[in-house]
């Protein structure tokens, strides 16, 4: 019993030295990799290589924050962002970020850029509120005429106004005047289906 004992001890023992073994050579870097990521680094320029110490050291002030998994502020995100454009070789510098959570951040930012770069700079309407009537009148007393129909009036008056702009005081005016009932939505695609379309 003790000799069993002994065997199944020493078994585990040298199963435990294998497993440490495998996952320190798993985790150690080899020489190589340094030795060329070292050419590497003397091919780059200065200022790359202050970019790629200033990507990792931010990566280590956000590590550094969090025991659990890091929370990464907007402005985190921002620097990470910039600091990556500046590295060719980016993708090796990151160890806390995937580059694809990189790339998806770099596409939100770019959005968020040109959706503020391209928003209006004022609240009020650029058409005066005389036309604005005129368009809702129009289209509250004339069901059947569409944007475009609205537009070709506006134009025999000298009123030069997009379609898109008299749609949308269309949508709002006949939104509010009568909604079409359920009843209506299936005369209309029973009607749809009869033709063909």
């Amino acid at each position: 019993m003790l000799c069993m004992f002994t065997l199944i001890k020493q078994r585990v023992s040298f199963s435990f030295h294998a497993l440490q073994e495998c996952f320190s050579r798993w985790i150690k870097p080899s020489t190589i990799a340094i030795l060329l990521g070292t050419l590497v680094d003397m091919t780059g320029g200065k200022s790359e290589l202050l970019a790629e110490n200033a990507l990792l050291r931010h990566q280590l002030i956000i590590l550094r924050r969090q025991v659990k998994r890091p929370v990464y502020r907007k402005r985190d995100r921002l620097l990470l962002v910039v600091l990556a454009r500046m590295i060719r070789t980016w993708k090796q510098a990151l160890f806390l970020v995937q580059p694809e959570t990189l790339l998806r951040w770099h596409r939100e930012l770019f959005r968020l850029f040109w959706k503020h770069k391209s928003k209006a700079h004022s609240r009020k309407p650029r058409l005066s509120l005389e036309t604005i009537s005129l368009i809702k009148e129009m289209a509250t007393h004339n069901r059947l005429w569409g944007a475009e129909r609205i537009r070709g009036e506006l134009l025999k008056l000298d009123i030069r106004v997009s379609k898109r702009t008299i749609q949308k005081y269309m949508k709002q005016i006949r939104a509010i005047s009568s909604p079409r009932t359920e009843l209506e939505d299936i005369s209309a695609q029973s009607c749809i289906r009869g033709v063909g379309l």
